[in-house]
């Protein structure tokens, strides 16, 4: 595959890359996905390890929310901010992710009108009954399409699928993609 133009223009600027979840080529090679200018210019690559000069966590940049506007023309930025402090009085760790973090993280234009608010929660234990009910709650209570993601430790998976209860929720891993009963259980051995 051809790399197009505009990532040699990304690399250098300088333009932030995103850690994502993907099989690790060779041990020193973190997988990441580059952004340029527009929706459309994303492609995924590898970069040495040694090249990190900053890892900005989603909930790192949670400190950021309290100066959203409330005016904001961004429904995503509205959505972020009105539903942190329900997610924060649940007492787990979560960030935005996507665009929104990507936003937040650099402080460069990513965010349009229609974008979604992506948002990880670290939660390495199944959620208890309350919690569950209070997560549904928020996935669909926004002004714009929120896209939860929940985070093991071990995979990752769609909230919104997980509370469909199918017999099977696709879990992302290290490994790839792996359809499980228990997102909690080893996902190592999922079938």
């Amino acid at each position: 595959m051809a790399v197009p133009g505009w990532v040699a223009d990304a690399l250098a600027s300088g333009t932030p890359a995103v850690v994502r979840r993907a099989p690790l080529a060779q041990p020193d090679l973190v997988p990441v996905g580059l952004r340029g200018t527009s929706r459309d210019q994303r492609i995924a690559a590898h970069v040495s390890r040694r090249s990190v000069r900053r890892i900005v966590s989603p909930e790192s940049r949670l400190d950021r929310v309290g100066g959203i506007e409330p005016t904001t023309p961004l429904p995503c930025l509205r959505a972020l901010r009105d539903l942190a402090p329900a997610l924060n009085a649940l007492g787990l760790h979560w960030g935005p992710t996507g665009g929104v973090g990507f936003a937040l993280a650099t402080g460069l234009p990513a965010l349009h009108p229609q974008s979604d608010l992506d948002v990880l929660i670290r939660l390495p234990f199944p959620p208890s009954d309350a919690q569950c009910d209070a997560l549904a709650w928020i996935a669909r209570d926004s002004t714009c399409r929120i896209d939860i993601q929940i985070d093991t430790g071990r995979g990752g998976f769609s909230l919104r699928e997980w509370l469909r209860s199918p017999p099977r929720t696709l879990v992302k891993t290290d490994r790839g993609p792996t359809l499980v009963a228990d997102p909690w259980g080893d996902v190592g051995d999922a079938t």
